[in-house]
């Protein structure tokens, strides 16, 4: 629905740029609201007697019109008004250009016996699409017209229309089904008549290709996928020259002068445009549009092979992946989202743009909606993704600024950040929080004797096993060379004592794999402070808990020093 309302927008800014002009040979003799009250004073009664339809007929054709076309329909004969019922066949039994209409609907069997029709009033139809589906537009029964005038000519056209779910008419059926033969459309019946006149087309053989295209000799449109042909509008109203039916009674009553009106070589159309006849239609250009003006508007089309052709979902999908991609790049080279917002959004304003001309210059139509939501989902997930890639970087550059490379323990430069933020906190909500400084004993002398990988080896597994006996909370740092730290948050100098001698006798009870496969024993020495008990600044915590680290060190190492 949304992408028909894009349609109808193109459509009105087309009309309303008067980018189409109707055809100048199509005149629509007009029941209007000025004709129906100008009938019901004279006659007394709509519709007139059809006698005064074949006096206008007559009138008309010694001009040489090229057709006279009736969208009305002759049903039922009156016993009244049978001499103008003969009449009106004779007419048509006289005039070869003259065209009838009729109707298809589903009434009940039971309440109307659906007619047997004659065979020269169907149409051989060969339908090669699988993408077209002309069973849509099937009926079970028919609004008859006058017999006389079935059996007089071959002109008979049907006027059914198909309306979208929105009830907007966008586009007329081609062909009818009717107990398994198929009927044309009045336009279209009129139309050929002009194509054949034109040497275009000749004969009631149609061929849909496998392309969805209706062949008509060296001409062809486009046909959708019911079977219908899209329309092309040329006005919101009162397109073509109009006359009002009272005018030409008048002409051919003598009443007034018809030297100005000319139907010379003309289509002519006649239908009610009177409101309370109840023929107008919602169309995408007009809430209420004559139903004889969408015939003649189709007419026009099919003289000027100006229907609409709409791209299948394939191109859709294509052109979408395309806006797509464009929007990608836009993202990926455009580091603010407000300017990458604004070029996206150029582009896609650039898109409907050319969506416009398209229809205006070559009759395509070209999905908007779809195209636009791929492009616009494509611009929302590119961002999120290069926003999320963006934050993984900067936790990597994060990380890679306050993690040692080594032990993949905090670096000392974090550590003083915390200490000093413990600090902070500990002095605003009176807490307690304690320090751990440990060194690997005799490291010096272990690298002389193992070598400096089998040192980054025990470092590594100090560093892990100081991760695996500390809380989630407590942060583990590499202070420097040997040296490592562990800040404990919230903990009391007893507990902090117990923490440390529990890592001690972890560290002294395993065993240090190297990397030559040997393994190997090490012991550390430990020293701890807490604050505020020995000191109230992070330079005083660190400097007692060295103090206690020598200590446990000089008592002969792998102890807490206190």
């Amino acid at each position: 629905m949304m992408e028909n309302r894009t349609f109808d927008m193109r459509q009105s800014v087309l009309v309303q740029n008067n980018s189409k002009k109707p055809s100048e040979n199509i005149v629509i003799v007009a029941v209007d609201d000025a004709s129906y009250e100008y009938i019901l004073e004279k006659y007394g009664e709509w519709p007139i007697p059809r006698s005064i339809y074949v006096k206008l007929v007559d009138y008309i054709e010694k001009q040489n019109p090229e057709a006279i076309a009736f969208d009305l329909m002759f049903v039922k004969s009156l016993k009244s008004d049978q001499k103008s019922d003969i009449a009106l066949v004779n007419a048509f039994k006289k005039y070869n250009n003259l065209y009838a209409s009729m109707n298809f609907d589903n009434q009940d069997e039971t309440l109307r016996e659906p007619p047997i029709l004659p065979l020269k009033l169907t149409v051989d139809v060969y339908n090669q699409s699988n993408k077209v589906d002309l069973s849509v537009n099937s009926y079970t029964n028919c609004r008859k017209i006058l017999d006389g005038i079935i059996n007089a000519t071959s002109n008979i056209g049907i006027t059914n229309v198909t309306r979208s779910d929105d009830g907007i008419l966008r586009k007329l059926p081609l062909f009818l089904e009717y107990k398994g033969e198929y009927y044309p459309q009045l336009g279209l019946a009129v139309g050929l008549n002009h194509l054949r006149k034109s040497n275009i087309f000749h004969g009631r053989h149609f061929n849909i290709d496998f392309r969805s295209n209706l062949r008509l000799g060296n001409r062809s449109f486009y046909v959708d996928e019911d079977g219908s042909a899209i329309l092309n509008w040329y006005g919101a109203n009162e397109s073509y020259k109009y006359i009002p039916l009272y005018k030409l009674i008048q002409i051919i009553n003598g009443q007034v002068d018809g030297s100005d009106i000319d139907f010379k070589d003309k289509i002519v159309y006649f239908g009610t445009t009177a409101a309370s006849l109840f023929d107008v239609k919602t169309v995408p250009v007009s809430r209420n549009f004559p139903g004889v003006e969408i015939q003649a508007t189709f007419v026009n089309n099919l003289i000027d092979n100006n229907f609409i052709r709409k791209f299948d979902r394939s191109i859709t999908v294509e052109i979408g992946l395309i806006l797509a991609l464009i929007t990608i790049l836009i993202v990926l080279s455009e580091n603010s989202a407000f300017l990458g917002a604004i070029a996206s959004m150029s582009v896609y304003m650039m898109y409907v743009f050319l969506t416009y001309f398209l229809m205006k210059y070559f009759n395509w139509w070209l999905d908007i909606v779809y195209p636009l939501i791929l492009a616009i989902i494509t611009f929302i997930g590119a961002y999120i993704i290069k926003y999320l890639i963006k934050s993984r970087d900067f936790e990597l550059q994060y990380m890679l600024a306050t993690t040692d490379g080594l032990t993949e323990l905090y670096n000392h430069r974090y550590f003083q950040e915390q200490m000093k933020q413990m600090v902070d906190a500990s002095k605003r909500y009176e807490t307690q929080f304690s320090l751990i400084i440990l060194d690997i004993d005799f490291f010096k002398k272990f690298n002389d004797t193992f070598g400096h990988q089998a040192g980054d080896a025990v470092l590594r597994q100090v560093a892990q096993t100081l991760k695996r006996n500390v809380r989630a909370s407590d942060i583990v740092c590499r202070y420097g060379g040997e040296e490592m730290s562990i800040i404990l948050a919230n903990t009391d100098y007893e507990t902090a004592i117990s923490t440390a001698q529990k890592i001690c006798t972890r560290v002294s009870s395993r065993q240090f794999k190297l990397p030559n496969g040997k393994e190997t024993t090490v012991t550390i020495s430990l020293g701890v402070s807490t604050y505020p008990k020995d000191g109230i600044t992070s330079a005083e915590l660190i400097e007692a808990a060295d103090k206690h680290l020598y200590n446990a060190k000089n008592n002969g190492r792998n102890q807490v020093g206190l």
